[in-house]
């Protein structure tokens, strides 16, 4: 069966917008106390108060502040635990999380240099497919009202030969932490909604640029950083999304396989939550070859989910990039103004698909309307096969969804990478197992990434249809972020039935009105990003 995703759907009935009444256009912003429906974080009975403004019609945007009076929780100092005997990797670099044995060798190694230290189980609650408890045993040192204090005592933990980092305890995402926290929510009610919601990768899939440039270029009324992107350039191309990337109906980038993605339609009708594989091919006069990838520096899988070559898995793996010596991949003109250099070799494409050239090495520029196929390792001498000059070459890309039907996005359809799965059904449904959170003998990687509060972006749909947008801040005293059981259950406070989460941590950022509203937390301000979602505003 063929699925056919148009601008067009139902309006469903239209509720009152997450936690207030939509303010007219004309309107002030309104402050109000919260009685009921609270965010469930932190102990009940926090304050919390909520803005709502009207952004466009059919947008709303709601700043939620809760806990904004909480007492300070005070600094220590986590070092990083090396690898004994006992450690399932004695080998192992230092790691914030270790096994009970090297943690109290640990603790008395440092004791016995003169610092106060500890050691402390951590334990993770369970998700649907992770089963979650003891995570590990921190190390800790000390404890401190400020961050001065505890960056002096880890500068003399260095100078003693060990290695750590202040920390503020109020990200470690215990239950009973009172604040604060700073959520604002973006609200798309498509019957209302007359502007348009697209994802924007800037000029070119290969660079970032900050999500209020991508929004300003635009004319965007507001926008949210939106999927996972390269950042190293050891892992690809920076700016390159690591999982699915479909733009204008256009599939760009290929699905890391069967992770959750953000389908959203111009209109704001029918946004989804929807895990994509993909099925690709270049075929000759004689034979087909099966491609491996659209628009990445050939031999590197951010994220993994790749082919069964890969190595060291097929299988997603978040923040790792798998590699594949033996590559094809194809090229857009939309990837940039080159593509990637190095060994091996590039047909390159005219727009009715017949061979411009063949050149080695490959990388460089395409002619206007051109296409490209890389070739690296043992496919090397398969595409030189298929392609002589003049030779029609014609590239195929199916994607599908988790039910095997065929996802034929129109020029209305943006689709965005994303990953875990946090609400399904208006239920919780974590899927960190699923999407690579949860990796063999790393639970540091948990630890930081999933356990502990961060920046977060979040999307999805509520029972109205609706698309909600939302952001937390993180990393910070005067906002604690939210781990990712924290997400999805503030996700499901704000009445939505399917949610995703998106990149986060210093990734997160919010803008309206050509401003910035949220407070990102890198050290440098606003990171450059991959990709954005943009609310345009009203057609006239």
């Amino acid at each position: 069966m063929r699925r056919r995703l148009s601008g067009a759907g139902a309006v469903l009935a239209v509720l009152a917008t997450v936690g207030a009444t939509p303010a007219p256009a004309s309107s002030a912003p309104r402050t109000e106390p919260v009685a009921a429906a609270s965010l469930p974080l932190g102990p009940a009975g926090l304050a919390e108060t909520r803005t709502t403004r009207q952004l466009q019609p059919g947008v709303t945007l709601t700043r939620i502040v809760r806990g904004a009076d909480a007492p300070a929780l005070g600094w220590t100092v986590e070092v990083s635990i090396p690898s004994g005997a006992t450690s399932p990797d004695p080998d192992a670099p230092p790691s914030a999380l270790n096994d009970s044995a090297s943690a109290d060798q640990l603790v008395a190694d440092l004791r016995a240099d003169g610092f106060e230290a500890r050691a402390e189980k951590v334990t993770t609650a369970r998700t649907a497919d992770f089963a979650g408890g003891t995570l590990g045993w921190r190390v800790r040192v000390g404890q401190y009202d400020a961050q001065s204090a505890a960056n002096t005592e880890r500068t003399r933990l260095r100078a003693a030969g060990y290695t750590g980092a202040a920390v503020y305890r109020g990200w470690d995402g215990d239950a009973t932490d009172q604040g604060p926290w700073r959520v604002d929510v973006l609200t798309i009610d498509p019957a209302r909604f007359k502007g348009a919601l697209k994802a924007s990768y800037g000029p070119d899939l290969e660079n970032r640029e900050k999500t209020s440039e991508l929004a300003a270029a635009a004319g965007a009324n507001a926008a949210v950083n939106a999927g996972f992107f390269v950042l190293d350039p050891k892992a690809g191309a920076p700016g390159d999304p690591a999982g699915v990337g479909v733009y204008d109906g256009r599939l760009l980038s290929e699905p890391v396989s069967g992770r959750p993605s953000l389908l959203v339609r111009d209109d704001g009708t029918g946004t989804d939550i929807t895990r994509l594989t993909w099925q690709a091919t270049v075929s000759g006069r004689n034979a087909s070859l099966p491609l491996d990838g659209i628009n990445r520096v050939p031999g590197l899988i951010r994220n993994c989910g790749g082919t069964a070559d890969d190595k060291p898995t097929s299988l997603p793996l978040h923040d790792v990039t798998c590699t594949d010596d033996d590559e094809l991949v194809v090229f857009t003109h939309e990837f940039g103004k080159e593509t990637p250099s190095g060994e091996g070799i590039e047909a390159v494409l005219d727009r009715r698909g017949r061979v411009l050239s063949v050149r080695s090495p490959r990388g460089g520029a395409l002619p206007a309307g051109a296409t490209s196929v890389q070739a690296t390792g043992d496919e090397v001498a398969r595409l030189s096969k298929l392609a002589s000059v003049g030779a029609p070459l014609r590239i195929r890309t199916v994607l599908k969804d988790a039910n095997g039907e065929t996802v034929s996005p129109s020029t209305r359809t943006s689709v965005l990478n994303g990953g875990p799965e946090l609400v399904r059904k208006g239920a919780a449904h974590v899927t960190v197992a699923a999407d690579g959170m949860v990796q063999p003998g790393n639970p540091s990687f948990y630890y930081g990434w999933v356990h502990k509060r961060n920046p977060r972006t979040l999307a999805g749909t509520d029972a109205a249809g609706r698309t909600v947008l939302v952001t937390a801040d993180g990393r910070s005293t005067a906002a604690l972020g939210l781990s990712i059981p924290e997400s999805a259950a503030v996700a499901r406070a704000l009445g939505l039935r399917d949610a995703i989460n998106l990149d986060g941590g210093g990734s997160t950022t919010m803008v309206t009105d050509g401003q910035v509203i949220n407070s990102p937390s890198d050290a440098a301000g606003e990171r450059p990003v991959g990709d954005a979602l943009l609310i345009l505003p009203t057609r006239p």
